[in-house]
């Protein structure tokens, strides 16, 4: 019994690790796209540093440099990007 729940105990946290994992390379992902985005609009970033999703399609992204910016999709479906 107490090898069961041994087992159990390991692949629970197997489970929370690799969905931490996954969780950490969205993070990086929707990070460098924030910084894209930001940086196809001509706006100074260096680098994105932390992202706070309000919604789906709508962040707010802090840059390296100290900029914020708040990046979503108008109702015409097009990207904005606000300075904060």
């Amino acid at each position: 019994m107490k090898t069961r729940f041994e087992g159990a105990a390991i692949a629970i946290l197997m489970t929370a690790g690799i969905a931490a994992t996954a969780q950490a390379a969205d993070d990086a992902a929707v990070r460098k796209d924030l910084f894209t985005v930001i940086t196809l609009q001509g706006l100074p970033c260096g680098e994105v540093m932390s992202v706070t999703t309000k919604a789906e399609n709508d962040h707010i992204a802090s840059c390296k440099d100290g900029n914020r910016y708040h990046v979503f999709l108008n109702a015409a479906g097009r990207v904005v990007v606000e300075k904060q």
